[in-house]
């Protein structure tokens, strides 16, 4: 909504010879001009008080669609997850049932995910340590439930409020890496969140599995996986390294990132 600028201008008394003297007739007429000028300006008022309150009424209305659609969003993600599993228990082909949990395991983690960035709402930054360590929680709860058995995921960082805009798409990001490190790793799942010297900080997601081939490129990868990953740090104006986990097994993604708000 556009600012709209008024002026109201006071037209001066006419000049008067020094030894003109003032009539009551010109003070009526300079009263009258005030009176007019006083006028305009309450107009004036009365008119910037309604387009606040539109302006309010707009933000009202958004904010209860915004809660509305997540709301359906919600919604529509339970009732995939529950066609998934049904599908999946009727698939005669394992290979294909193993697909379907898999997928449905994937939508309902993002369901989560969805639930508790949403609850902070209205918070500018995020206690992001919390926010792993709850995440790191529930997968292991997730695949331990499942039929890949437990995997143990660690949770290394360090104390980091980060800007609500900035967590969103890095809680994605974190679940999407742990999610391939459970999917393509072996043993344990160690998540760390970092001081960076150059970037600001660090999340890096590693694995005890097999090392990545040579010449791996995350973005020649048809996986929709990968490809949330990069979406998601080209949005917060990160920076996605990939190489090898602790004492050089298995794998390690790590996006570097600014704490400052990026949109």
């Amino acid at each position: 909504m556009q600012h709209v600028s008024h002026s109201v201008r006071i037209a001066p008394a006419a000049p008067n010879s020094c030894s003109e003297q003032r009539t009551a007739a010109s003070y009526e007429r300079e009263l009258e001009r005030y009176r007019r000028a006083e006028l305009q300006l309450r107009e004036i008022i009365a008119l910037d008080e309604s387009l606040l309150r539109q302006k309010d009424e707009t933000i009202q209305n958004q904010a209860l669609l915004s809660s509305e659609s997540d709301h359906r969003l919600l919604n529509d993600l339970q009732i995939i997850v529950s066609l998934l599993s049904l599908q999946s228990r009727a698939a005669a082909n394992a290979e294909a049932a193993s697909q379907l949990s898999a997928a449905a395991d994937r939508i309902a983690m993002i369901g989560r995910i969805h639930r508790r960035l949403h609850s902070f709402d209205g918070a500018t930054t995020v206690a992001f340590k919390k926010f792993l360590e709850d995440l790191c929680h529930d997968f292991s709860s997730l695949v331990s439930s499942g039929q890949r058995g437990g995997r143990k995921v660690i949770v290394e960082a360090v104390e980091i409020e980060l800007p609500t805009v900035t967590a969103r798409p890095l809680g994605f990001i974190a679940n999407e890496l742990i999610t391939n490190a459970a999917k393509y790793g072996k043993g344990r799942i160690t998540v760390r969140l970092e001081q960076n010297l150059e970037r600001g900080c660090a999340l890096s997601v590693s694995n005890d599995g097999p090392a990545l081939p040579e010449g791996f490129d995350p973005a020649a990868r048809k996986g929709l996986g990968m490809r949330i990953v990069g979406s998601f740090v080209g949005r917060i104006g990160g920076e996605l390294l990939i190489g090898c986990g602790d004492k050089d097994q298995g794998a390690r993604f790590t996006v570097l990132f600014s704490r400052s708000t990026r949109r």
